[in-house]
């Protein structure tokens, strides 16, 4: 779907938006077509409908039927076993579940729970909630916006809507009328939107729109029907189970018909049927990977990546593409002073001359002219006049110090509409007001210029080289100041005074990229992912930045949002790939290219902060929201927070990603293949009409108990830095390939082939009880070796014995309850003499022996 939102305007021909508001009846007449000021959302599934869901997977039917019939045959304590799984995967499916529905509750956290509006030719302060369209706001420094309003009056008005836009800088407002439909929102100086705060100034404004038809109530909107992905793991999973249920069912069912047309008892062919679906289905598949992932988010917790819904570390591994947002992730989100222009020359931010006069002024007057300082380590005021202060500091200055040394005794504040400010200072003998605003708008204030040699009248080429200089900065993405002063005689301050001033020089400043970002985005590259930037600021800035770090290597791979919303979604898909930066975006725009990239087969990690990122967060396969500047509502949306809001932890929690799957990928393929190896011994028997090999008790004794542990240490494997010079894997891929599927048939045969020599050997001592318990030990032990085997593609000798302590505790704790079932008899198992386990543990080792020689031959390194 093409989301195209426009704008609200208000009608101001209504005598009430220009009056002294709405009277009672007018508000009763509005609420009732209106509603209430408040979000609305769909009503969700409960806990106890999504804990019955959990039980509709085709092998969780498989195994709920199993239990039954193993209940009805007398197996009682299989059936407790395989039930007390089953209930135990649901429980922690529906905990994940519930704990991921939470975004619009603190979407909701944001509305301002009261408002001051006139009523019936007064001012009152009424419940937000009950503000209708047509209301006038009386707004205040300090106030929350509940709705969103066009301004009708404004005083110096700010706001903050860094939670929309995703800028830092407050947006100032005014009066003056947009008439264009196609602004992006951060553009939209005569409109205050909910959700917003007012950080100075005052002002009136009309509502225009209230609830679910605010640019906040679209974003609600929005995140509702933004869908969660399924993580490639769980297709994969998914899609295998599938699989191996159908093929679990029809080997059973024949195995079941052989064995009653050859006349054997129906109960012994049931339990020859139930053994085979035992040893097929791995029961404690789930609830492995559900602990192997649990503790790699304990890993990546230390470094600074906290993974709110589990899957999603495995998500990491799959990424191909990061949208990540300018402000915080990329940048530093701290305006910092980048060059100087001053004598006609450009300087560096560390370029200053120390004992230079005219530069030492400089960073003195950019103190003084200046409200903003630092204490007890924090920072207060406004970001631009912070970066002057610190770099100040960064010259040895001190604002504190200056300011009491040269004593402010006046003040012009900074407005909105005259784009500059001025204060008065006894500097010495002398009163000096120093003035800093936009360059293009001090410039005709100016009649003169200091120099190295002295103050001279401006001349029309200094101009030109003025303008040259700051429009050169501007086009490199930074913000740019310009600082005058003049010497005036004690009076009043007024404007008047504001002119004949002299120029004193340009300070350009940005939000710079951090000191990890570049390297970081080259490791993505490295590794097959495409680093994009999603970002509300403006386009010059955006390019500027991207360029720094590799984003962006041509200008022409930037779009603006007006551009995304003049196309159509299937021309979006088809040019997609074409940008690299997307600046000045809406929420709107956000989900339309997280999708658009999904659609061309990518998966999708999106980064942000902000209310406005939290549709799109939730719309990709991995959100990622910043922890320390994010919102409560980004990291609601998101599955993984970063606590230090680092671009450069994404890529470690890719790097972690890719080397937990493999990790879990052996983990099954070690289940599988052992499981493999239990089924061709049981078709062995059912072919040759032999006796049952195993009793189910045995298989989940092995499949519950001495395979989780390894299963689980093959997970922790040590993460290797190999799997950051791969691709991304394709989304379609399956969870393994015909090699894969090769690979595990073979490791079971050879378990197969040791264990049905066991067996066989057992039979010839004409008992039965012997039989099956040299099959089950036989089998168990070969499967605890075999998880060194399942490590890795490589032979253990080659990535170290001893390099995962985990596996070897596995091993031994796996061993020792094989020796307490073999030595109290339990699991019906039969005593032993010395030579028949010795032929156990000898045979055991041959898949071993044969599965590591394989691998130092023929596996490279």
């Amino acid at each position: 779907m093409n989301v195209m939102l426009k704008p609200v305007r208000p009608n101001l021909d209504e005598p009430q938006a220009i009056g002294q508001g709405l009277s009672d009846e007018e508000v009763t007449i509005r609420r009732k077509k209106e509603g209430f000021n408040e979000l609305q959302e769909e009503k969700r599934k409960g806990a106890g409908a999504v804990f019955i869901d959990q039980f509709k997977d085709f092998l969780v039917i498989i195994l709920n039927i199993a239990a039954v019939i193993s209940a009805f045959l007398g197996e009682v304590e299989s059936s407790i076993v395989i039930l007390t799984v089953v209930l135990l995967n649901a429980a922690l499916g529906t905990v994940q579940h519930v704990k991921a529905e939470k975004s619009l509750s603190s979407l909701k956290a944001l509305a301002a729970p009261t408002a001051t509006v006139w009523r019936n030719g007064q001012v009152v302060q009424i419940p937000s909630r009950e503000v209708v369209t047509g209301d006038i706001l009386v707004i205040n420094a300090g106030d929350y916006i509940c709705a969103d309003a066009r301004i009708l009056e404004s005083h110096s008005l700010q706001v903050n809507e860094s939670s929309l836009t995703g800028e830092s800088l407050p947006a100032e407002k005014n009066e003056k009328f947009i008439s264009a439909d196609d602004i992006a929102l951060g553009d939209r100086k005569d409109m205050v939107f909910s959700g917003s705060f007012v950080t100075g100034g005052r002002g009136k404004a009309v509502v225009t729109a209230i609830g679910m038809d605010t640019e906040i109530g679209k974003i609600a909107d929005l995140l509702e029907h933004a869908k969660e992905k399924s993580t490639p793991l769980q297709e994969r999973l998914d899609q295998f189970g599938k699989v191996l249920a159908i093929g679990i069912t029809v080997i059973c069912l024949i195995v079941f018909g052989l064995d009653v047309v050859r006349g054997r008892e129906l109960t012994d062919s049931f339990m020859f049927a139930v053994s085979l679906a035992v040893a097929a289905i791995p029961e404690a598949l789930g609830s492995i990977v559900t602990i192997v992932l649990a503790f790699g988010t304990q890993k990546m917790a230390k470094e600074n990546a906290i993974i709110r819904k589990l899957h999603a570390v495995e998500t990491l591994g799959n990424i191909s593409v990061i949208c990540s947002d300018k402000t915080g992730t990329l940048t530093q989100n701290k305006m910092t002073v980048q060059k100087f222009y001053a004598d006609g020359k450009v300087f560096g931010h560390d370029q200053l001359q120390p004992g230079n006069q005219h530069h030492e002024k400089l960073l003195r007057m950019g103190l003084l002219c200046n409200d903003a300082m630092t204490a007890g380590g924090q920072e207060i005021g406004d970001p631009t006049e912070i970066a002057l202060v610190n770099i100040g500091k960064q010259y040895g200055l001190d604002e504190l110090a200056e300011r009491e040394r040269n004593q402010r005794i006046g003040e012009i504040p900074f407005d909105s509409r005259r784009k500059f400010m001025s204060t008065i200072h006894r500097i010495g003998h002398k009163q000096v007001m120093i003035t800093k605003g936009a360059m293009d708008v001090l410039i005709p204030r100016i009649s003169s210029i200091e120099t190295a040699s002295g103050i001279r009248t401006l001349t029309l080429q200094q101009i030109e080289s003025i303008r040259q200089a700051g429009h050169a900065f501007a086009d490199g993405g930074l913000r740019v100041l310009a600082l005058a002063y003049k010497e005036i005689v004690p009076t009043i301050p007024g404007m008047a005074q504001e002119e004949g001033l002299t120029f004193l020089g340009l300070i350009a400043m940005m939000d710079p990229p951090r000191e990890e970002t570049e390297q970081a985005v080259a490791d993505c590259v490295r590794a097959g992912i495409r680093p994009v930037m999603i970002t509300g600021d403006h386009k010059i800035t955006a390019i500027a930045i991207a360029g720094q770090i590799g984003i962006l290597t041509d200008p022409s791979e930037a779009v603006e949002g007006k551009d995304i919303e003049k196309l159509a979604d299937e021309e979006l898909r088809n040019r997609i790939e074409q940008f690299s930066v997307y600046a000045r975006v809406s929420p709107e725009h956000k989900i339309r290219i997280v999708r658009a990239w999904q659609e061309k087969g990518n998966v999708v990690a999106m980064t942000g902060d902000g209310v406005n990122d939290a549709p799109a967060l939730k719309q990709a396969d991995i959100g990622v929201a910043m922890g320390m500047a994010g919102t409560e509502v980004a990291k609601d949306a998101s599955s993984m927070v970063l606590t230090d809001d680092h671009f450069s932890t994404i890529v470690k929690a890719v790097s972690n990603g890719r080397s937990m799957y493999h990790n879990i990928k052996n983990a099954i393929q070690f289940l599988l293949s052992g499981n493999a190896g239990a089924i061709f011994v049981v078709i062995y028997a059912s072919l040759l009409a032999l006796p049952v090999p195993f009793l189910p008790a045995h298989l989940l004794f092995i499949n519950l108990l001495t395979d989780s542990l390894p299963a689980i240490a093959i997970g922790l494997e040590p993460h290797s830095k190999k799997v950051m010079k791969e691709k991304p894997r394709d989304k379609d891929e399956g969870l393994f390939s015909k090699r894969d599927i090769g690979q595990i048939t073979l490791e079971g045969l050879l378990i197969a082939s040791v264990t049905i020599i066991a067996f066989r050997y057992g039979l010839s001592a004409e008992n039965p009880a012997v039989a099956t318990t040299m099959a089950f030990a036989t089998l168990c032990l070969a499967r605890l070796l075999h998880g060194f085997n399942c490590r890795s593609k490589e032979s253990i000798f080659r990535i170290g014995l001893f390099s995962n302590i985990a596996c070897w505790i596995a091993f031994l704790i796996g061993v020792i309850l094989l020796n307490l079932v073999l030595t109290f008899g339990l699991f019906n198992a039969a005593a032993l003499d010395k030579e028949q386990l010795s032929i156990i543990y000898g045979l055991a080792f041959v898949p071993f022996v044969i599965i590591q020689t394989g691998k130092l031959i023929f596996v490279k390194s």
